[in-house]
């Protein structure tokens, strides 16, 4: 079973999140949004315990509402669909990530090489995934949304930045694609749990390639 996720803050008043249109008066509107913001935060710790507890397997929208006694109409208007759900459950934990590899320390953070800073990206993208690989493989949009989903972009470009930095000459996007896809949740799957490849080695595969990629074009 996945890894507890951490506990979701209380929520007490309005986030920065995407949240939908409220049809009101301007002097309600601020209401309205501090109660979807804690609507948002109650369907999610639901839903966090039901992974806990049952499995990715069983988070249903109509498990979510009945666990967190609301109508199942609230749920599907709060995330669109399961996979909406489910993404949104890995929400805090992809922005403590963006927050680390944008803004933190080094490796993973400014301070290092770039070719540092890809070793560490991967290697921490390997293990949060595998930590929670069940919620990631459930939470995987479909082909149509796969590379254009929020968190998938902002990865994408940061391995982008790196690379231009790493190796200049490179066709860059085609070369982050191939690096991102060497950490694809259903790849990390077939390796660890379908081939028994243990953590270690898929994180030597992946500073390998980060050296083979960088170190071949920028020559």
């Amino acid at each position: 079973m996945s890894t507890p996720l951490p506990p979701f803050p209380k929520r007490q008043e309005p986030s920065d999140e995407p949240v939908l249109m409220e049809f009101a008066s301007p002097e309600a509107a601020p209401q309205l949004r501090a109660d979807a913001a804690r609507n948002r935060a109650r369907l999610l710790e639901a839903a966090a315990r039901l992974v806990e507890e049952h499995g990715v397997d069983k988070v249903t929208m109509e498990a979510v509402a009945a666990a967190a006694s609301v109508g199942k109409g609230t749920v599907f208007r709060r995330f669109g669909d399961r996979t909406g759900l489910l993404m949104a459950l890995l929400d805090h934990t992809e922005q403590r990530f963006q927050t680390a590899f944008i803004g933190g320390p080094p490796p993973l953070g400014p301070g290092a090489s770039p070719v540092e800073r890809l070793h560490a990206f991967g290697c921490r993208t390997l293990r949060d995934t595998s930590e929670q690989l069940d919620l990631y493989l459930a939470a995987e949009p479909d082909p149509f949304r796969r590379f254009s989903s929020a968190p998938y972009r902002v990865r994408f470009m940061h391995v982008c930045m790196l690379l231009r930095q790493a190796a200049p000459a490179a066709d860059i996007e085609l070369v982050a694609q191939t690096l991102m896809g060497y950490l694809d949740p259903a790849l990390i799957h077939h390796l660890t749990r379908q081939r028994g490849m243990s953590l270690e080695r898929l994180e030597s595969g992946w500073r390998d390639l980060v050296d083979r990629c960088t170190g071949a074009l920028s020559a």
